[in-house]
């Protein structure tokens, strides 16, 4: 994505193209999905899709950095600094559970969330899901710093080795938490995505085992 250019487009073509590519991938999913039928619901050429985004993964990529932004904004983040050594877990716990409402009340999420996993498992394309990781691993170094700082996070190791290890589990809960949705009620979304929590305190806290 160039996000230059892309900032340059009249907001309300940007906001059409942004909101037939979401329609059009939760609708037929990453594969069936098509540029044909996005561009035309929202009134742009072929050559214009191709000036803002490199192909259809960047496209996709793109859709689910706006959705996750989406969701970040309706959650609520926190401010790091705000954290301190007695708020610092329930407040990750809080997120974790926010999020998951979110998505209870807007299973589009859970779509979108599929074919992004689908499309990072393709050799070929995946690549465009690694900006998104990027910036989830700073986003997690900045939280395992403050919780370092805090006391309630592990510095036994190399932080780079904590960031690492929380991305990778974070990747692997959130996949199979995609993948099983289904078979849960809600009441059991719920508790798992608590339970998804107190694995990430396993990893960090320190003296935790």
């Amino acid at each position: 994505m160039n996000a230059r250019r892309l900032e340059n487009l009249d907001a309300d073509r940007r906001e059409r193209l942004f909101q037939s590519a979401a329609e059009e991938f939760a609708e037929h999913g990453y594969d069936a999905a098509s540029l044909n039928r996005i561009i035309e619901k929202a009134g742009i050429g072929k050559s214009s899709l191709y000036y803002y985004f490199e192909d259809k993964a960047d496209l996709f990529t793109t859709v689910v950095e706006r959705a996750l932004a989406m969701l970040i904004k309706e959650i609520g983040g926190f401010d790091p600094a705000r954290l301190t050594s007695e708020n610092y877990w329930d407040e990750l716990e809080g997120l974790c559970r926010r999020a998951t409402e979110l998505s209870l009340r807007n299973p589009w999420y859970v779509r979108l969330g599929r074919f992004f996993y689908q499309l990072r498992g393709n050799r070929r394309e995946g690549r465009a899901t690694d900006r998104m990781f990027r910036a989830a691993g700073d986003w997690f170094q900045i939280i395992i710093e403050r919780g370092q700082e805090l006391g309630v996070v592990r510095t036994d190791l190399p932080t780079t080795l904590l960031v690492d290890g929380t991305l990778g589990l974070g990747e692997a809960l959130d996949r199979w938490f995609m993948t099983h949705w289904d078979d849960f009620d809600e009441a059991e979304r719920m508790r798992l995505a608590s339970q998804q929590l107190e694995l990430f305190r396993r990893l960090l806290a320190p003296g935790v085992s």
